[in-house]
């Protein structure tokens, strides 16, 4: 009887454990929800990130501007989709006030290069090598964009693939 009761015990604080650990897993996920991530009105972080020509770009440069702010992958097939259209207003808009700039998170060179050969890419693309641009921005799924009005102000955030139309609206919703 006493060996019952010690496997009974033992069980029944395994129980315990494990029902705890699931709610504080359960908890900590639905509380968690929007703690760092940027809103819609916030002021976008200031940062700076080297292009594929090695050219610095410190957001804060682009003060009085309009910035289309994509974060993508080269793996990621909606940004795929997405950056031609992105590359045809590219020089329309760069005369008008309002910047595009790809940051592409964490990956190498060569998988970038390739991939703006590919497409024939003309905007600047930056990289987020430590993906500390990504964090600070709460940037979770890809592609993901921000738009950033002359006043450094985030306008607009975007999740998914965009087309021609949404873009062209877009970039003239941030025109200075």
């Amino acid at each position: 009887m006493n060996k019952k009761k010690r496997r009974l015990m033992i069980r029944s604080v395994i129980l315990l454990i494990l029902v705890s650990a699931v709610g504080y897993t359960l908890y900590a996920n639905f509380t968690k929800e929007d703690r760092g991530k940027l809103q819609v009105g916030d002021q976008a972080p200031d940062f700076v990130l080297k292009d594929m020509e090695g050219n610095t770009h410190q957001l804060s440069d682009y003060k009085g501007q309009g910035v289309f702010l994509n974060f993508w992958g080269t793996w990621c097939k909606p940004c795929e989709r997405e950056m031609p259209y992105m590359n045809n207003q590219y020089k329309k808009y760069e005369d008008k006030g309002v910047q595009i700039l790809a940051v592409n998170v964490g990956q190498s060179d060569f998988l970038i290069n390739s991939f703006s050969s590919k497409h024939g890419l003309e905007f600047p693309i930056v990289v987020d090598k430590e993906e500390e641009v990504q964090n600070a921005y709460g940037i979770d799924p890809l592609p993901t964009t921000m738009l950033i009005n002359p006043d450094g102000e985030i306008e607009k955030i975007i999740t998914g693939t965009m087309s021609e139309e949404d873009i062209i609206e877009d970039l003239e919703s941030i025109k200075p």
